[in-house]
C-alpha cells in the first residue's frame, strides 16, 4: 500500500507535512532526529516542534513507528539463530564443530585475560608494598631518635602543658 495515496485527500499544507511524514517513515529513526537538528539549526522553534512531535507523538517511544515492522527480524537474538537446524546436516555438524571451537577459544582467551589481570594487579600490589617499605624505613631513620638531642630537647620544651 502506498502511503502517500492514503494523504491525497488533505488540504494542501496538512498534506505536504503528512507527506513528508511519510517519507521520513521510510527511512527510519535517524531520518527524524536529522530533520530535529536540522530544524534546531535553521531555525530552533522547528526543531523543537520536531523533537515535541517525536517524544510525544508516534516516533521516539511509541510502538507505531511505520519503519519498525520492516526491521523486526533483526531484534531475534544471534545465538538462537546459531544454534537453529538448517535441515542440511553436513552443514548442521560443521556449524556445531565451529562454534564449539569458539567457544573454546573465547574461555581460554577469557582465563588467558583473568590471569594477564591477576599478574598486572600482583605487580602493582607489589610495587606499592616495596614502595611502603622504603617510605617507612625512610620515616624510621629520620624519627626522634635520628635528631640531635638540642632538637629534641626543644621538640619537648613546645610540647610542656599541652593537653
Amino acid at each position: 500500500m502506498n502511503t502517500t495515496a492514503t494523504y491525497s485527500a488533505a488540504p494542501g499544507p496538512v498534506r505536504i507535512l503528512r507527506r513528508g511524514e511519510a517519507w521520513l517513515d521510510q527511512r527510519g529513526k535517524w531520518a527524524w532526529i536529522a530533520a530535529m537538528v536540522a530544524g534546531f539549526i535553521l531555525f530552533w522553534p522547528v526543531g523543537l516542534a520536531l523533537l515535541f512531535y517525536m517524544i510525544w507523538g508516534k516516533q521516539m517511544f511509541g510502538s507505531a513507528c511505520r519503519s519498525r515492522g520492516q526491521h523486526r527480524h533483526h531484534s531475534r537474538s544471534w545465538s538462537a539463530a546459531a544454534y537453529r537446524d538448517t535441515g542440511n546436516a553436513a552443514f548442521d555438524t560443521y556449524k556445531a564443530e565451529t562454534l564449539k571451537r569458539l567457544e573454546d577459544e573465547q574461555e581460554a582467551f577469557e582465563s588467558f585475560l583473568q590471569r594477564l589481570r591477576e599478574a598486572r594487579d600482583k605487580s602493582e600490589f607489589d610495587s606499592f608494598m616495596d614502595e611502603r617499605a622504603r617510605t617507612s624505613r625512610a620515616a624510621t631513620e629520620t624519627g626522634p631518635e635520628a635528631r640531635s638531642p638540642e632538637t629534641a630537647a626543644d621538640t619537648a620544651d613546645s610540647r610542656r602543658g599541652e593537653y
